[in-house]
């Protein structure tokens, strides 16, 4: 994958997935600690989810950005069109 945020946000998606569910297996087997692991989990899942949309959050605005930009030069190469045709009315 190109983008680093998707890339993170995966691996980071996927680790709190893990270690939520180490969390859980070590709460059945009444194991201690397992409560910081979840919680380490939770902010690893939260963290992942966000790079992701904040990843195609900034593909949205890219994209809007190329849409204007193109807007814009079409809009100077009318003005150039129309500012040489009223050049070549006044001269004649």
């Amino acid at each position: 994958m190109k983008n680093r945020f998707i890339r993170r946000g995966l691996l980071l998606l996927i680790a709190g997935i893990a270690f939520n569910v180490v969390g859980y297996i070590m709460k059945d087997h009444k194991m201690d600690y397992y409560g910081w692991l979840m919680i380490a989990g939770v902010i690893m899942f939260g963290i992942g989810f966000v790079s992701i949309f904040y990843s195609f959050f900034r593909k949205v605005e890219a994209q809007g950005i190329i849409e204007d930009r193109a807007e814009e030069k079409e809009k100077k190469a009318k003005f150039k069109i129309e500012s040489k045709k009223r050049k070549h009315v006044l001269h004649t």
